[in-house]
């Protein structure tokens, strides 16, 4: 069983010509950008706990179903606490540049 990755839903993937911080026009700002990648978590987070409750209740049949819903969420969640830890880092090294 294989399962594709794809992009976080409104990324633009390395080499588009895109500049980090700049909005295209017709693009999505960074804040949708942000809003649907922590909406598709939201709903990522939501199948690992469906499919967790099937394998304790017996509903499931498949058992390595549920163990990649759950794995694949919390990879999403580190990657999440991860881009979030970055953005603050960012954000203290610029108010700590003198004028």
């Amino acid at each position: 069983m294989s399962f594709a990755v794809g992009p976080i839903g409104g990324a633009l993937p390395i080499g588009t010509g895109a500049v980090q911080g700049v909005q295209k026009s017709g693009g999505a700002s960074f804040g949708q950008i942000m809003s649907t990648a922590l909406s598709e978590v939201q709903n990522t987070q939501k199948t690992a706990e469906s499919t967790a409750l099937k394998a304790v209740t017996g509903d499931m049949t498949d058992i390595h179903n549920a163990t990649i819903a759950a794995t694949r969420a919390q990879v999403t969640l580190e990657l999440v606490a991860t881009v979030r830890n970055k953005g603050v880092e960012a954000f203290n090294d610029i108010m700590r540049m003198q004028a």
